[in-house]
């Protein structure tokens, strides 16, 4: 095993302040001493009183004591205002008061149609904001493509506007944002193949990208190890990231390779950034496989250096060091170009088991999870299936699932890729490279999931479940890696700012009335990879979005406060 020798960086309180927070500036400034409030001499009552509360900004300042007033969905004061009328007063009896936190990666958001109740596992951890997408996303869709049921009706759209339509009209208790996944676009107008788009073909794509981007979109996203993102050029990321630009958009990012071309992949992300005249966001930063881990200074330096250059360049991470994939990855993705399900109808053929066994145990052109994995099935947890697999398999590694099946651990692999829908959690990171990525100022916090009802699924990765109480469960109580402010702060106000979301992120006076409540020495993660992967997290004691409590005095109610959240609100 290959060990990376990094000095653990200490918790430092940021000092860091944001010339762009509306009024709530010169509150921030204030309110120490008097308080501070939108609407000066206003006698109405307050819809919500926050008192007794120890006030985590999110910009990074030290925590203060203050009481917290909401009118309506927006913080109306900050200060001294025990003495205030309010139609409900919470104590929070000297905890913590925190801006809500944003999700800079959550994946699907029309589950939180088909499946409400999946909403719990995101709230649980105090989020109240996700970013929705990656290389596929919810729009646009093709006029082929079949209605989705959702509460018994059967739905259909093509765009983004009908889209979002339809997330308001049945409800949300979470506000969303999204990204348009160009996955998404090139399956739309040239299917799964390895194809390069014909100029008339690459100009319906780019149509799509407007249309995303008129309707709301906050940009593109990529994920560029699965096919058919796999076979898409730089030149034709710039030329469809180019159009999100003229809307101020963002290119967000899974990048071509985390492992052994990290560098090199990061390279391509600033070159689409440039080329396209944008922002770039890397999600879920990491250097997979033992080899490959110390990279992550090299990638951390290669992002500064851009950085100081003046490209706008950040990242986030999720907080383990298992990360989650589909099995059939674990193939060279040349293999699917003549579409997935062509090839698995091959994978029958033991010769060709063979030679795909040889070529994963000797090569390295390409991003190699068995490679990642130390070359031992026992690291590659299952986490879900389809139907035509045994469940039994669920929580187990390749090696246990060969046993339970009465196989050896690569028969058991290439039956259960030929199944197809296999996820698994392979140990692939480590935590110094964690502690390094959050020693860099523009690194942010996202799941990397999308919402999760533990009664509709066997296993889930923990992270769906856990992901932000972890950061300060273990990086600011256990590795003090991170002061609780900072932690906030890369979970608040930064990411709203990375998404546009100007009056979310901070407590101030006419910023919108996203908090949570908790008590720092208590919030915690609770899933665990395997059979517990599904506990909800602990310690969220209220939750607002939008002003309304969606959790109270830990409860979660059954209200619908949520919002689609469109480019340039």
């Amino acid at each position: 095993m290959i060990h990376t020798s990094v000095k653990r960086p200490t918790a430092k309180h940021s000092t860091r302040r944001f010339p762009d927070l509306l009024s709530g500036t010169l509150c921030l400034m204030i309110v120490l001493i008097v308080g501070c409030s939108t609407e000066p001499g206003s006698d109405s009552p307050f819809d919500v009183l926050i008192t007794n509360a120890r006030v985590v900004d999110g910009a990074g300042n030290p925590w203060f004591r203050a009481d917290i007033g909401i009118r309506g969905d927006r913080i109306a004061a900050v200060g001294t205002l025990a003495d205030h009328e309010a139609v409900r007063i919470i104590d929070a009896e000297d905890r913590v008061v925190s801006p809500g936190f944003i999700d800079m990666m959550g994946q699907a958001t029309t589950v939180l149609m088909t499946d409400p109740a999946s909403a719990e596992s995101k709230l649980r951890q105090g989020i109240t904001t996700y970013l929705s997408g990656e290389g596929g996303s919810a729009a646009p869709r093709s006029p082929e493509a079949p209605p989705i049921e959702i509460q018994g009706d059967e739905q259909a759209w093509q765009t983004y506007g009908d889209y979002f339509q339809l997330l308001e009209q049945y409800g949300i208790p979470i506000n969303v944002v999204h990204d348009v996944g160009l996955t998404q676009v090139r399956r739309v107008v040239l299917g799964d193949e390895d194809v390069q788009p014909t100029p008339e073909q690459l100009d319906q794509m780019k149509m799509l990208v407007r249309q995303a981007m008129e309707d709301g979109a906050v940009g593109t996203s990529t994920s560029l190890i699965y096919p058919p993102a796999v076979y898409a050029t730089t030149e034709e990321l710039i030329e469809l990231t180019r159009v999100a630009g003229e809307y101020g958009g963002v290119y967000f990012t899974h990048m071509r390779n985390e492992s052994n071309a990290l560098l090199d992949a990061i390279r391509e992300a600033i070159a689409v950034g440039s080329g396209a005249g944008v922002p770039v966001h890397i999600y879920h930063l990491k250097a997979a496989g033992q080899e490959n881990w110390p990279l992550m200074a090299d990638a951390l330096a290669l992002i500064d250096s851009a950085r100081a250059s003046g490209m706008d360049v950040t990242a986030d991470i999720y907080p383990y060091i298992r990360n989650g994939i589909g099995l059939g990855s674990f193939l060279h993705p040349r293999h699917y170009a003549a579409g997935t399900a062509s090839f698995l109808q091959t994978l029958s053929d033991a010769n060709l088991r063979a030679e795909l066994r040889r070529e994963v145990e000797t090569t390295s052109d390409w991003e190699n999870w068995y490679r990642h994995v130390g070359m031992n099935w026992d690291n590659v947890l299952i986490v879900s299936a389809s139907d035509g697999v045994d469940p039994a398999v669920i929580n187990r590694s390749i090696t246990e699932a060969a046993e339970l099946l009465g196989t050896d651990p690569w028969n058991a692999f290439f039956d259960l890729v030929q199944a197809g829908g296999v996820s698994v959690n392979p140990r692939s990171m480590n935590e110094e490279q964690k502690w390094l990525a959050l020693g860099a100022e523009y690194v942010m916090i996202d799941t990397d999931a999308s919402p999760v009802n533990p009664s509709n699924t066997d296993s889930s990765h923990p992270r769906a479940f856990g992901a932000f109480p972890r950061v300060i469960a273990k990086y600011v109580r256990e590795d003090s890696v991170l002061s609780l402010e900072d932690a906030v702060h890369r979970m608040s106000s930064m990411a709203a700012r990375r998404l546009g979301l100007h009056d979310r992120g901070i407590i101030a006076p006419g910023m919108l009335a996203d908090l949570v409540v908790f008590d720092p020495e208590q919030i915690r993660d609770m899933a665990e990879f395997g059979a517990g992967a599904t506990r909800y997290a602990e310690g969220v004691d209220y939750l607002f979005v939008n002003g309304i409590p969606v959790i109270d005095d830990r409860e979660l109610m059954d209200v619908m406060p949520g919002r689609v959240l469109r480019r340039g609100q």
